[in-house]
């Protein structure tokens, strides 16, 4: 087994792009590759996961504990010949300035070796010294390689690996050229999904074999593996729900297209552990509704597709009469754009479903963004412990969009500690049975949401069973 963790000196190094065609290429020699992505982040994932052909994976110091990482980790990756890690941000940056929330204390935490990814442009020798003071930075952390990116070509590359070999001990593992076709699209939140990126196996292709040619695979297995140390012993975390909430099953609608695909893999498979069903439709071709006893909408991209949402309207008719009619329903932030009156973005205006009495509109610049912190109020559908619990759940946001014209009186099932959310103070609107919020949640051991909402789901359509009953036999 083989595990390294890949990082680079500073965010938008070509990290991704190296991590992605790392998985692509050594699933491409038929090794089984495990995915993980520091940090809360749903874009990266999509393409690690789509390139490694297996599911990735989040590994996050805000909210998860150390024990948790730690078997969640061990978990997934028990299976896999390769594990790869990638980073977010520079290796060393964080929110704690003492760097316990870092990319390099994730890999320290977990025994991993790093792969140093450099963005080369417009530096040569001054390589060398970058190196060597990350090497001096932590002595702790392991830098197992490097390699070397959006070289300008072969002068460039040989100036590199003689100043690396001349000033250092580490191995270049290899040398990724600059060419369009390695560069995947980015915009407002980061690159574009792969469910908008119609070409994006080709793209995965074209950065494995990019990969394949001018990195030393053979190396990079045989450095890694000899590195890897096993992680601390970690407590056995809870990752399934009662077997009290299985006992009833329910229908979960779960959106899932071009305009909303930001789900956390672990978050679907624990709500189908506590009892769902899912059920994907897409809000953009599909006809009807499926027939289901709860709906989720996830993050995404709302703007890009408002037109083509606008125009389904036979699909905004059935969500607006299904909430109107009490079905729960869970949205965040694209999901909570969505459901609102309209959208405008870019000097355009198109409706959307209208059951969340507000108006979008889009920014230039993000609203929201980063770790939010929620207190629970005593107006949420499905809080942890009880109304007005004193419990804090971490979560994370990252919006450009705010809500103009909200109805006076709203509902809110959070007061915001940290984070921007709908108004700055509040977030998580309430409207019947339906929770919409800017912030995102993930099931973890201090917020196992998903077996909350299917418990509140399986306990509406039980009142709902009875009360049908109770009129049938009036």
């Amino acid at each position: 087994m083989t595990h390294f963790l890949v990082s680079a000196a500073h965010k938008s190094s070509g990290k991704t792009t190296i991590s992605l065609g790392l998985c692509a290429a050594f699933a491409a020699r038929g090794r089984v590759v495990q995915p993980f992505k520091k940090g809360p982040d749903y874009i990266d994932p999509m393409w690690l996961g789509r390139a490694a052909g297996r599911p990735c994976h989040n590994l996050d110091f805000y909210t998860q504990s150390r024990d948790e990482i730690t078997d969640v980790y061990r978990r997934i990756s028990a299976d896999a010949d390769v594990t790869v890690v990638e980073g977010n941000k520079g290796l060393h940056d964080g929110m704690d300035p003492a760097g316990s929330d870092s990319t390099g204390a994730l890999a320290n935490h977990l025994g991993l070796p790093v792969v140093l990814v450099i963005d080369t442009q417009g530096i040569t020798r001054g390589v060398a010294p970058l190196i060597l003071g990350y090497q001096a930075f932590d002595p702790d952390l392991k830098i197992a390689g490097v390699i070397l990116n959006k070289v300008a070509g072969d002068r460039h590359e040989g100036k590199q690996h003689a100043a690396v070999g001349h000033y250092t001990d580490i191995p270049v593992l290899g040398a990724a050229h600059r060419p369009r076709d390695l560069e995947i699209e980015e915009r407002h939140i980061g690159l574009t999904p792969t469910n908008e990126d119609v070409e994006a196996n080709r793209r995965i292709k074209c950065i494995a074999d990019h990969i394949s040619e001018h990195v030393d695979l053979g190396l990079l297995l045989a450095i890694t593996r000899d590195l890897k140390s096993d992680p601390a012993p970690a407590a056995t975390v809870r990752t399934t729900a009662p077997v009290s909430i299985q006992s009833k099953r329910v229908r979960l609608g779960v959106a899932r297209d071009a305009a909303f695909g930001f789900y956390y893999e672990a978050d679907l498979q624990a709500l189908t552990e506590a009892g769902a069903d899912l059920i994907f439709f897409d809000t953009l071709k599909d006809n009807d509704l499926p027939d289901v006893d709860g709906l989720i909408f996830s993050g995404g991209f709302p703007e890009t597709q408002m037109e083509k949402l606008e125009a389904n309207s036979t699909m905004r008719a059935q969500i607006a009469a299904a909430i109107e009619n009490g079905m729960p329903a869970y949205a965040e932030c694209g999901g909570l754009m969505y459901l609102a009156r309209q959208i405008t973005w870019r000097g355009k205006t198109s409706d959307m479903v209208g059951v969340i009495g507000a108006d979008v509109v889009m920014e230039e610049r993000p609203v929201g963004r980063g770790y939010v912190r929620l207190s629970e109020t005593d107006g949420g559908l499905w809080p942890i412990t009880g109304s007005a619990s004193d419990a804090e759940i971490p979560a994370h946001e990252f919006h450009y969009s705010r809500l103009e014209n909200l109805d006076p009186g709203t509902r809110f099932a959070y007061e915001g500690k940290r984070g921007t959310g709908v108004d700055g103070v509040n977030d998580g609107i309430v409207y019947r049975n339906l929770l919409a919020s800017y912030a995102h949640f993930r099931d973890v051991e201090d917020n196992q949401w998903t077996s909350r909402f299917v418990d509140f789901v399986r306990q509406v359509k039980q009142s709902t069973t009875i009360s049908s009953e109770k009129r049938a036999n009036a």
